[in-house]
């Protein structure tokens, strides 16, 4: 049951330069889930984290905003949904993952030399690029996230614009091609195509 996963929080974090807002990715160590790729900060949910009686999404916010602190020495405030994952059934660990967005707090990246070997801010268009050209290794969670954040123009309107919070349960079909609800391939979809098909680079992401 999606209920009883093991639950998650992820902080993206954006900040204004030029005409386009930047995140900030950290590749992880060449260890654990997510050996040598690049993400953004976040981490399990703990049980100091639901000593308040949270639960859920607002368990993951605080894990986030912890997880965030102990990885960059960042306090992000005012986190924003922005979608929930669900991992597919084939995944070897499967964690449910709230993506949550906040403007950058300020103050210095301090790297934790155990979680974080790099980091960087970058626009999602950027970071789309480096991944199509080889260079930078990225999950579908956040190459989708990275793909939704590049039709904004800035933090604001990034922030403004998480809303609904979707989840996207991920079924993964033949051909490496992950879908979600509103793809006529998922058990919960219609006749629509809603998935990323990553067999090749550019991944390429099909949705109406």
């Amino acid at each position: 049951m999606v209920d009883e996963l093991p639950l998650a929080g992820t902080v993206v974090l954006l900040r204004d330069r030029g005409d386009a807002p930047e995140v900030l990715i950290l590749r992880r160590p060449s260890r654990g889930s997510f050996a040598g790729a690049w993400v953004f900060p976040g981490g399990l949910v703990e049980d100091g984290d639901r000593a308040t009686g949270a639960s859920g999404q607002d368990a993951a916010r605080i894990a986030a905003a912890r997880e965030c602190f102990e990885e960059v020495g960042l306090r992000p405030t005012g986190l924003v949904a922005l979608s929930r994952w669900i991992p597919p059934a084939q995944a070897p660990k499967r964690v449910g993952t709230w993506f949550l967005a906040a403007a950058d707090p300020g103050g210095d990246i301090v790297p934790s030399p155990a979680e974080v070997v790099d980091w960087r801010w970058i626009s999602p268009l950027d970071a789309l690029d480096r991944h199509a050209a080889g260079e930078i290794e990225l999950f579908p969670p956040t190459w989708v996230t990275l793909h939704e954040l590049s039709r904004y123009r800035s933090t604001a309107e990034a922030l403004a614009a998480a809303s609904d919070a979707p989840t996207f349960a991920t079924r993964l079909l033949p051909g490496d091609v992950f879908c979600w609800i509103g793809d006529a391939q998922h058990p919960d979809g219609d006749s629509g195509v809603h998935r990323l098909e990553t067999a090749r680079r550019p991944w390429r992401y099909r949705r109406g």
